[in-house]
């Protein structure tokens, strides 16, 4: 009897705890300061985008595939388009199509950058509602390959400080506008530009590329929409997984195949994911929308030292997003086996691209890959890796910066730091700077976030001004 009234007793306490934790986990109070307002001519920033999305910069891996004449008239468009801000900072070329112009502020000290690039991926036209170049506004949209990634940023930064320079504005620091033209191929532009500024020893106090946006319903239980900033990103590792069998006739098949072999490996490798790990981006993430979130969630986010199975166990069942933010993950991409219906394979081989979350390495993803085949008969070769970067701090001058910024300019959204799935060409700038960020200032739904890289990109004129907006609040703070 007393050992059930002490397991009772425990157990209401345990519940009590948690409830106590849960009701304490509320949103942290943040004063709002009402934004100035800054005037936005629409139909002049969607006519400069417009043009832009007419010349097809569209970046490759194969040597000689690139267009290098697209590029040069892209940058002779930029040139015309803002002509104050070319004419007074003269731009400099670096890698093969990576610009940099620099605007010169009362101190060279602590200077800002802020990135983007022009190049595009590749787009057939069959299968668009509109020619992926042709640049067609239609239903308050402006169609075309960049609208999204990231040809919108280019005009956002390059319009502010065009329209701040004709004002006569001079930051209290130096800025330098940075925009690369491989940044889709994961090229050196974007590396030949930071090689140029560490060779004169300077260390911006403040990096802001391409990242996480405004989004809406992206967290389980929050209904108000977020402002996602990525303070790290993932790395990758492009991997070959392989297995040999006896090739020949199909008619007389062996008992044990290449192709089934490597699909054995690959159901392995589906199956048995890599350890759940909380690195400082997820937690803060979870910190800051969950206590936004219902009580059923918060009473998970608030209890996380309890829950944290129960977490994984969603993640991994959910898959996508909410489980990426969580562990190394492992996508299938490519396959590979015989040319003909008859013939059997020697070899059989995937294709795998592993996401590396902060803390991993590509060789200890490696070694649990290795673990995962098994006695599959396939084997793993590493073809290309690139690390997790740093993660940057989301506190301090350079973070407030660009709170404020968001602030101002999408009222009443959340404003939480995450982690970046995708590689972008702020690693770069990781080597120089400690304070570098990933936040593209667009208002998208989970439809629009799907056209990135997709069919039918395309982009809602009225996020324009917005985006002009925001790059004008970020120039004033430099």
């Amino acid at each position: 009897m007393f050992a059930l009234c002490l397991t009772l007793g425990l157990l209401a306490a345990f519940v009590a705890a948690i409830v106590i934790r849960a009701l304490r986990f509320v949103p942290c109070e943040e004063p709002e300061t009402p934004a100035e307002h800054i005037p936005a001519d629409q139909a002049a920033l969607a006519a400069q985008l417009q043009a832009m999305l007419r010349l097809p910069t569209v970046s490759a891996t194969e040597e000689g595939l690139t267009d290098d004449a697209v590029f040069e008239s892209f940058r002779a468009l930029l040139a015309r388009l803002y002509p104050t801000l070319f004419a007074r900072c003269a731009p400099e070329r670096h890698g093969r199509h990576g610009l940099l112009l620099r605007i010169q502020g009362r101190s060279p000290d602590a200077p800002s950058v802020l990135m983007a690039h022009y190049d595009v991926v590749p787009a057939e036209e069959e299968g668009w509602t509109h020619p992926p170049f042709a640049g067609d506004i239609m239903e308050g949209e402006l169609w075309g390959r960049g609208a999204l990634d990231t040809k919108c940023t280019v005009m956002g930064i390059l319009a502010a400080a065009e329209a701040l320079l004709r004002e006569g504005f001079v930051p209290r620091n130096d800025v330098y506008l940075s925009l690369g033209g491989d940044e889709e191929t994961l090229g050196q532009d974007a590396s030949a530009i930071v090689d140029a500024l560490e060779a004169h020893s300077l260390r911006p106090a403040f990096v802001l590329d391409e990242g996480g946006a405004v989004v809406d319903r992206v967290f389980p239980g929050v209904s108000r929409p977020a402002a996602l900033v990525g303070i790290a990103e993932k790395g990758s590792a492009f991997v070959d997984v392989c297995a040999a069998g006896r090739g020949g006739h199909a008619s007389a098949p062996p008992s044990r195949q290449a192709v089934g072999q490597l699909c054995r490996a690959l159901v392995n490798i589906q199956k048995r994911q890599a350890p759940f790990t909380l690195t400082a981006p997820a937690r803060v993430l979870f910190d800051t929308l969950g206590r936004h979130a219902g009580f059923g969630y918060r009473l998970i986010f608030a209890n996380l030292w309890c829950f944290r199975p129960l977490l994984d166990l969603v993640c991994r069942q959910s898959g996508g997003e909410l489980n990426a933010l969580v562990r190394t993950t492992a996508a299938l991409t490519r396959l590979s086996a015989s040319p003909a219906y008859n013939v059997l394979p020697a070899e059989a081989s995937a294709g795998v691209n592993l996401r590396l979350i902060p803390g991993d390495s590509a060789q200890a993803a490696m070694d649990r890959l290795r673990r995962v085949l098994g006695k599959t008969g396939a084997t793993a070769r590493l073809v290309k890796a690139s690390a997790p970067s740093p993660v940057s701090p989301a506190e301090g001058q350079a973070w407030q910066r660009l709170g404020s910024a968001i602030a101002h300019t999408f009222p009443g959204a959340i404003r939480s730091p995450y982690l970046m799935m995708a590689a972008s060409d702020s690693r770069h700038y990781c080597r120089i700077s400690e304070h570098v960020y990933r936040f593209s200032p667009l208002s998208l739904d989970r439809a629009r976030l799907g056209l990135i890289h997709n069919q039918d990109e395309r982009i809602r004129l009225d996020l324009l001004g917005d985006i002009y907006r925001f790059y004008i609040r970020v120039l004033r703070q430099c």
